[in-house]
């Protein structure tokens, strides 16, 4: 298993004697996420799977130049998978049919749209058409796909009144934890059959 990190974190200290290699990545420049591709290629041979977690989460707020937040956001969210899928795609070839996979992390706002994080939102989207555009152009030996959560878990800095509001927003009124993640992962990974596809992990607040 190889890991990305930014910012050095007591977990990534587990992480690192379970086994996983982590490799620090500076993602905000084309040129951070190029070093981190070439990290990649010399440690390993192949990968089973790509998954694109990294994210940043800015709002349009007086102070922020809306061109900044803009371009951090398309750089998170769409340069960086878009420049990994492509220079790591060798890696997932060769192993034969359905048998690699990437994984988009987007966000349940694609759907939906949201007036305080519009740029946040535009950028997910895109990740999210990105999806498409690389199952067909990695299919039949990759599968592409991508999740798009909401709430899955509080910060412990949340508090009682935020935490109720929240979780009144989707129909099942519960933060179900990572554990659903993980599930819809090992899903995607073992089927070998879907590719294309935006699996939402909501609650149902389409419906709310």
């Amino acid at each position: 298993m190889i890991v990305s990190y930014r910012t050095h974190y007591p977990t990534i200290d587990g992480l690192i004697k379970a086994g996983a290699q982590c490799i620090q990545a500076d993602f905000s420049t084309n040129d951070g996420v190029m070093a981190f591709a070439d990290e990649v290629l010399k440690s390993t041979h192949g990968l089973r799977a790509i998954l694109h977690n990294a994210s940043a989460w800015m709002a349009e707020k007086p102070g922020a130049p809306l061109t900044d937040v803009l371009a951090c956001m398309m750089q998170i969210h769409v340069n960086t998978p878009y420049l990994l899928n492509h220079a790591l795609e060798r890696l997932l070839r060769g192993h034969g049919h359905a048998a690699s996979d990437i994984i988009h992390f987007t966000d349940y706002v694609v759907e939906r749209g949201s007036d305080k994080h519009i740029a946040y939102a535009a950028s997910k989207a895109a990740l999210d058409n990105m999806t498409r555009s690389f199952a067909r152009k990695l299919a039949p030996e990759v599968k592409v796909n991508s999740i798009a959560p909401s709430l899955i878990l509080f910060n412990e800095h949340d508090d009682a009144e935020y935490r109720q509001q929240a979780l009144n927003k989707s129909l099942m009124k519960t933060a179900p934890g990572e554990k659903e993640v993980i599930d819809l992962v090992d899903y995607l990974l073992t089927s070998c059959f879907v590719t294309g596809r935006s699996l939402p992990l909501d609650g149902g607040r389409h419906l709310r």
